[in-house]
């Protein structure tokens, strides 16, 4: 195996840990007493998008059957890095677009517990 490949790859797995620890800082650190609308709004999208991620990154955990155990192909941290964006992006679209109703429950129980 090639020591790049590693190196890569270790970059590669930093960064999809990234995402989980900013949104799970966001909402640390943010004290919603005193937000505003969109702000609350957007920490519930940005849940909503997480979530869907990880749900569809189970799913297609169901369909890679064809899956070589051979680390010989060197594109494959490449279809790996470029798999996990594609469902990055397809959360994020989803919960934008329509969604799943998710961020909006959370946004409204949000608003009522905090009396915002």
């Amino acid at each position: 195996m090639d020591v790049s490949t590693i190196s890569t790859y270790t970059d590669y797995l930093t960064k999809q840990n990234t995402k989980a620890d900013e949104l799970r800082n966001t909402l640390n650190k943010t004290d919603y007493s005193d937000a505003d609308d969109e702000k609350l709004l957007d920490a519930c999208k940005q849940f909503e998008s997480y979530l869907l991620e990880q749900v569809f990154k189970e799913m297609q955990k169901t369909v890679d059957c064809i899956k070589s155990d051979d680390d010989s192909d060197p594109n494959q941290n490449l279809v790996d890095y470029f798999r996990e964006n594609t469902l990055q992006e397809l959360a994020s679209t989803s919960t934008e677009k329509e969604g799943l109703g998710i961020a909006q429950m959370l946004y409204e129980q949000m608003k009522r517990n905090y009396n915002l």
